[in-house]
């Protein structure tokens, strides 16, 4: 084989190893570093949320004096309990979301990859 050939068949090569997995790998890497970014921010505005929640329902408790403001801070709390049980769910169904785009990318990237390899395998 001359030089010109073995050039030829090194960059091919190269080619097939870009194709086949190079690139599906920097793309699976951009789409998992999507999903993590949109879930750890998820999770941060969750933990946001709840905390102050907590901080509002414990200063409701320290204006306590009397029988009527105890009626109140009890009517403060369970609002503030269904809020959070609303907020949880609402919470559950943003990650179970952000999750399942997760998946569906990651499996058609894999067919798409699949594809490829085959293709190049063909030639």
């Amino acid at each position: 084989m001359n030089s010109t050939t073995n050039k030829q068949s090194a960059e091919k090569t190269k080619q097939q190893l870009e194709s086949v997995f190079v690139s599906p790998m920097r793309s699976y890497t951009l789409t998992a570093l999507d999903y993590y970014d949109q879930l750890i921010s998820a999770q941060m505005d969750a933990a946001r949320a709840y905390s102050d929640m907590a901080i509002a329902q414990a200063r409701t408790w320290l204006d306590v004096k009397d029988a009527d403001s105890f009626k109140k801070a009890m009517e403060s709390q369970q609002k503030t309990a269904s809020e959070f049980m609303e907020r949880v769910k609402g919470d559950t169904e943003k990650v179970t979301s952000i999750s399942q785009s997760f998946a569906q990318d990651s499996q058609k990237q894999a067919e798409e990859t699949t594809k490829k390899a085959v293709e190049t395998a063909k030639q």
